[in-house]
């Protein structure tokens, strides 16, 4: 270890790490815009700038590695001063219509101002105007409140491995966005939502719904049922000051039926609905060897992305739709019919940690052929947190409630799916049962697990052997595809997941990108799948039940015509 001393206070540090990292483990805050964990720092801001005894100019704590004997100060006079001015420098330029911005009380750069008792900004400088960027079904632009900090570009290039946005023009003019200035709908960009997360100020933000559903709610006209996804009773707790990965679940149930809500219904219940499918689907091509390996088809911007990259492996994603959409589909159908209601009255939220999910939601090949979308409006975690503060529900006092019958019986499977691996693991469990007649007796399958970029295992199912892979973020997508492509896959079932993590990282939750958090939420996750009594889909006795008396069996003709659908190549500029 390195012995420094940060603030006259003496600490070790690890050999290697960055002024920022040891001050970090050591409890001292220091500020930053442009840092990101996990990517080589870019040190673009200097918000993190310090004192270093014996440097005569402030030094970026993210950039520089610590030595031995280093003393710094991070909050001295001339520390505090740099970073007032890089902050009253930035206001200068930035729109001042903080009380209307979706950032409101999570802007990074309004935080700075009132950390730093900025009550005035002594500059007056030249801005920079763009036009609101409205055409993606997901993603709103208003380059006005960029910051050009770069960590939606890093992101969206070194993460994700999109490059749907980056720096252009020149000097003061310098903005981000699309390639020639395009319109975000005309870009490779698939929806994940990643770069809302990244950015600091309200530069990037999901498309608003909050209003849409609180009007079809006072208007009572429609039959509003809302179902809400696995990983958002694991993330929703972070918005009232809970630990990470909080089990918040019949909060959750008890806040949306608060609002008004007809029904509500677990989105677990689908996830085990598509693992039906989607077992019997990879039972069927391993029995007939076809069209292996079989991608999960689940996450809406891996399908984008398959569609725009890589055209040619569209026959080898799954043909299931994903949970958000089948439960659409089974409100709309089995649940209409059961209840006599007409699907034309009946409104269906989802509750999504995805902006991804908005954009699927308007995909036209997932409505019925009369027209009617399996889902009407879908909502982010962060939405759902504005809709609770707009009715004024207070999260810590609610009792917790059950999801509504005959869609309220969760499984272990159906809560994994908020995980990277997630899916995988749960598909393997019914295929070995679809297989071989039997249950399998270990159902933890850790080689899937974790956030790793890709992950392989082989697992023996009666005389075959499956092997298994599973990609944690587009960026680590294209070189399974890529090894599909060529035909040198060794793989037979393949997950693959956009976001950091899976769904429990997905672009809709808290603000931040942040590992450690969403690490937190997965653990939660794989907790509570331990606790289940059911952890096998085919076990759910609901699932048991919509079978019997509507779908007939996985693979039907009416699971087909209702829960399956087929994707068509994309053409953009790359």
């Amino acid at each position: 270890m390195i012995n420094i001393t940060i603030n006259n206070r003496k600490i070790e540090a690890t050999p290697g790490a960055t002024i920022l990292e040891a001050a970090q483990a050591a409890g001292e805050k220091i500020p930053t815009l442009c840092h990101i964990k996990e990517l080589f720092p870019s040190g673009a801001c200097r918000m993190c700038v310090v004192e270093v005894k014996g440097k005569p100019n402030l030094t970026p704590s993210c950039a520089f590695p610590v030595e031995e004997g280093m003393e710094i100060q991070t909050r001295s006079p001339r520390v505090i001063n740099a970073r007032r001015t890089i902050t009253q420098l930035l206001l200068a330029s930035h729109p001042f219509d903080c009380l209307t911005c979706p950032k409101n009380g999570y802007c990074e750069l309004q935080s700075l101002s009132s950390e730093y008792g900025i009550d005035r900004v002594p500059f007056q400088g030249k801005t920079r105007h763009h036009y609101t960027d409205f055409s993606s079904p997901s993603i709103i632009r208003e380059p006005d409140k960029c910051i050009l900090c770069g960590r939606c570009v890093r992101i969206c290039e070194e993460i994700q491995g999109v490059a749907a946005i980056d720096f252009t023009r020149r000097g003061f003019d310098t903005m981000v966005l699309p390639p020639f200035e395009m319109d975000l709908s005309e870009t490779t960009c698939v929806n994940c939502g990643q770069c809302t997360l990244a950015c600091p100020t309200g530069a990037l933000h999901e498309v608003r719904a909050v209003e849409k559903v609180i009007q079809t709610l006072q208007e009572g006209k429609k039959y509003l049922v809302a179902q809400a996804a696995p990983a958002i009773r694991v993330s929703l707790g972070d918005f009232f000051g809970l630990p990470p990965g909080t089990n918040v679940t019949g909060k959750v149930a008890a806040a949306l039926r608060r609002m008004g809500f007809r029904q509500v219904f677990d989105t677990d219940f689908a996830a085990d609905l598509t693992i039906m499918e989607e077992g019997t689907e990879l039972v069927s091509r391993i029995r007939k060897n076809e069209k292996l390996p079989l991608f999960t088809s689940c996450c809406p911007a891996w399908v984008k992305y398959a569609e725009i990259y890589y055209p040619e492996l569209l026959p080898n994603i799954s043909t299931c739709k994903s949970p958000q959409e089948m439960m659409g589909a089974t409100i709309k159908s089995y649940l209409a019919q059961k209840q006599n209601i007409d699907p034309k009255d009946i409104f269906v939220v989802s509750v999504m940690p995805c902006t991804a999910k908005k954009y699927e939601a308007e995909r036209p090949e997932l409505s019925s052929e009369a027209g009617i979308a399996d889902v009407d409006a879908v909502i982010t975690t962060r939405q759902l947190n504005r809709m609770m503060r707009i009715f004024g529900i207070e999260f810590g006092s609610l009792e917790e409630e059950d999801f509504d019958r005959p869609f309220g019986a969760p499984t272990g499977s159906g809560d994994i799916f908020a995980a990277s691996g997630g899916v995988m693991e749960s598909a393997l469990r019914t295929a070995y049962h679809l297989l071989t007649g039997k249950d399998l007796e270990k159902l933890d399958f850790e080689d899937v697990r974790g956030m790793s970029g890709v992950k392989e295992a082989a697992v023996t199912i009666g005389e075959r052997t499956i092997r298994i892979a599973v990609a944690n973020r587009l960026g680590n997508a294209r070189q399974i595809a890529e090894r599909v492509k060529q035909g040198n896959s060794p793989w037979d079932f393949i997950e693959i997941m956009a976001c950091p993590g899976g769904c429990a990282g997905g672009g809709g939750q808290l603000f931040g990108y942040d590992p450690e958090r969403v690490q937190k939420r997965i653990t939660a996750i794989y907790s509570l799948d331990r606790s289940r009594t059911v952890r096998m889909s085919y076990k759910n006795p609901a699932i048991t039940a919509v079978y019997k008396e509507f779908f007939g069996e996985p693979g039907s003709h009416k699971a087909h015509e209702l829960l399956h659908t087929e994707y068509e190549p994309r053409v953009v500029q790359k």
